[in-house]
């Protein structure tokens, strides 16, 4: 069954912003936020293997995390709140390395990021807090964690406002030209 959703191309391969059906009314709303036989047909992958929940406050920046073996893709909603959300390409080899796209992410608009595997993902906060749900393809894998600076003058991420929040990992990664291409992950 098809679920009715569209997708929104971003210029880099496998990321999609995904348009939900919402079916809304006086009393609320309601939304699939997936559905295998509706979201394969999207292009996604047809199982998620570990779902996680997110809440950060007004201006706080998570990422730009990846993990360069068992690569993961994700899909991000946001429950409560606003985003910035940010994917970019860091796959060795890929026509679009090192370039990104981002959508912004809220409860209102209710749409949804796919970021495929292989990309370095992160958000940055615009509302008050926000309360992320993400599904990813692979399962967390700590020894395969990395990131890369989120205000990498490379890639040059265009962030709507400065971060208030930033943690210590995340202001200490390295620029992606200083990552060892054996910490990377390839095209697949």
């Amino acid at each position: 069954m098809k679920s009715g959703a569209r997708t929104l191309e971003t210029g880099l391969d496998g990321a999609v912003i995904i348009e939900p059906v919402v079916h809304g009314d006086d009393r609320g709303f309601f939304q699939e936020l997936w559905k295998s036989s509706g979201y394969d047909v999207l292009g996604l992958p047809e199982a998620f293997l570990q779902t996680n929940v997110s809440r950060s406050s007004r201006g706080v920046l998570r990422g730009l995390h990846y993990q360069f073996r068992q690569p993961q893709g994700k899909l991000v909603s946001v429950l409560e709140g606003c985003i910035f959300d940010v994917a970019v390409d860091v796959r060795r080899g890929s026509a679009s390395f090192g370039q990104w796209v981002a959508v912004e992410l809220s409860a209102d608009n209710h749409r949804q990021f796919y970021v495929p595997p292989g990309f370095a993902h992160g958000f940055l906060v615009l509302s008050d807090g926000a309360l992320l749900h993400y599904q990813c393809t692979t399962e967390y894998a700590p020894q395969y964690d990395a990131a890369i600076a989120w205000d990498d003058p490379d890639i040059a991420v265009d962030w709507p406002q400065e971060p208030t929040a930033v943690s210590a990992k995340d202001g200490a990664a390295p620029r992606l030209r200083d990552v060892p291409a054996a910490k990377l992950p390839e095209v697949s």
